[in-house]
């Protein structure tokens, strides 16, 4: 899941034109989803365009060497499109500084930057995203650092990705006393009394995705970590769920979230595999309680557009289905304007292009046996996934 920051010198002036000139090329109009009417809210801010991986115009310029301009057209405008800022491998100075930097740009702008804080304490499990900082007392500096960098501009935080639905007790990583998971509660609620209370800054908490954990089994772990003092959760980080059962899984993690504040017990809650009439019966006659004062949610729509990969049966000792799926393509634009009162946004959290790790699915390697090629490590651009992603995107990237 790691998306490392890779800061380039400013390069939107040539992204425009190259793309400008690619999509005159292929006589299809320009769809730089920053600039479309769906990215803006009704006050006029719209989500800020980071400098994307640099391999993505690396890519793009191979591609019109080629002949290719429709696709290196729709890598361009991938790239140009709005997505979050990873942080998790810099020291508390530097992430500090590029986060000031950020957040002076997008406010010049008039936009809001997104970012996905990821330096958790046994990041991963220690699997392919391993990482993070050493302990408890070295993260809170580091967040501490990112508060200073923020300020008191504004700024969207997708806090830890799988800090809440990956816990050190799940990956066999804790002593019998839980001391790596209760520091993991710790770690998480210091980060939301440290970022929350800034200005501008919206927290949303981990909840994995809706294929995942159940809304009885990650409602009490939100309520750990704090999510009564967080603006609210995301769903879907790196992953590749329907925008149709994200937005379910957050409206019953919201509604859950309600019931429990009021007394009620979340083993009760209807899940996302109930039947949907049942569970709204179930919400209707449990939870009134007006949504904004419900803890509301943003999904990512990165990868997303063809929904989840079903692996073939019984061919691989361990699909992971989550890991580089084949033909998947880009979901829907990231927006600020979602028309449900509970989704804040919908976000491009995973950078798009980049590898999900070395996929082995259960065999000796090293290729990924689905796709006959060794893939990237874990936050490298990957060519080949990249172009099905804007192949396949749904609705396409550009046109």
């Amino acid at each position: 899941m790691r998306d490392p920051l890779r800061r380039v010198p400013p390069v939107r002036a040539v992204l425009s034109a190259l793309l400008a000139v690619l999509t005159a090329l292929v006589l299809v109009p320009s769809a730089r989803a920053a600039d479309t009417p769906a990215q803006t809210t009704r006050t006029g801010r719209s989500l800020y365009v980071p400098d994307a991986n640099p391999a993505a115009y690396r890519q793009a310029l191979e591609l019109s060497r080629k002949g290719a301009f429709l696709d290196a057209a729709r890598i361009l405008a991938m790239a140009g499109t709005p997505q979050s800022v990873w942080y998790g491998d810099q020291s508390p100075a530097q992430v500090e500084r590029m986060i000031r930097e950020v957040t002076f740009e997008a406010t010049f702008q008039g936009t809001v930057p997104a970012f996905a804080l990821y330096n958790i304490p046994g990041r991963d499990c220690s699997n392919y995203s391993a990482g993070g900082a050493a302990n408890t007392v070295e993260y809170q500096a580091w967040i501490d650092a990112v508060a200073r960098g923020i300020g008191s501009r504004e700024a969207i935080v997708t806090l830890e990705p799988d800090a809440l639905a990956l816990l050190p007790a799940d990956c066999g990583q804790d002593d019998a006393q839980g001391t790596k998971t209760a520091a993991r509660y710790l770690e998480v609620n210091y980060a939301v009394d440290r970022l929350e209370p800034l200005r501008g800054t919206r927290v949303y908490l981990d909840t994995g995705h809706p294929g995942w954990h159940s809304v009885n089994s990650i409602v009490p772990r939100l309520i750990k970590g704090g999510v009564a003092r967080a603006t609210g959760f995301y769903t879907n980080a790196s992953n590749y769920h329907t925008d149709d059962a994200n937005s379910w899984y957050g409206k019953l993690i919201s509604s859950c979230l309600a019931y429990a504040a009021g007394g009620g017990d979340p083993a009760q809650c209807p899940n996302q595999w109930w039947s949907r009439t049942d569970a709204q019966t179930w919400l209707d006659t449990q939870v009134r309680v007006p949504a904004s004062r419900m803890k509301h949610f943003v999904t990512d729509s990165s990868r997303n557009g063809q929904g989840p990969w079903t692996p073939p049966p019984g061919k691989y000792p361990d699909p992971q289905d989550w890991c580089n799926p084949p033909d998947r393509g880009l979901g829907a634009r990231p927006t600020l304007t979602t028309g449900d009162p509970l989704q804040d946004a919908r976000l491009w959290i995973k950078t798009p292009g980049e590898s999900d790790g070395l996929c082995l699915r259960g065999t000796a390697g090293p290729e990924d046996p689905e796709r006959g090629t060794v893939d990237p490590k874990a936050g490298d651009w990957f060519p080949q996934q990249a172009l099905e992603l804007v192949r396949f995107a749904k609705p396409p990237i550009l046109g």
